[in-house]
């Protein structure tokens, strides 16, 4: 089983990580880093420490009211996207060690859609 990085624990929750197929688990916020456990193979392990963390970004459905998942993408591991019962609750524990600028919503639907299918006027 992997150690801990975090000394002090906020947070912790059941959730699924999306990384390849689904996996389930938990997620252990604390003062030094994101953490998610898996829920039967101890091998299986993502840690984050709060310095590595280059965005975290929430997928926001209806004004706000539902947040499906949300992903934290990092300097140099790229992104992982997690799901929770509370990500309310989540978001909220991270935005204690995560500066707020970081934090950032998603693009709907229909602005992908905007951006792949209108082009914005060029100066000549």
């Amino acid at each position: 089983m992997a150690q801990s990085l975090n000394t002090k624990v906020d947070l912790t929750i059941q959730a699924t990580a999306f990384v390849g197929f689904s996996e389930y688990g938990n997620i252990m916020i604390g003062d030094k880093a994101f953490e998610f456990y898996h829920q039967h193979d101890p091998r299986k392990y993502i840690q984050i420490p709060w310095d590595e963390i280059d965005y975290v970004i929430a997928s926001v459905l209806l004004g706000g009211k539902w947040i499906p998942r949300y992903s934290i993408q990092t300097k140099k591991n790229g992104t992982f996207t997690f799901a929770s019962k509370e990500p309310k609750k989540v978001l909220k524990a991270i935005r204690v060690y995560v500066d707020g600028q970081k934090m950032v919503r998603s693009l709907s639907f229909f602005d992908v859609l905007k951006r792949a299918f209108i082009k914005k006027k060029t100066k000549k």
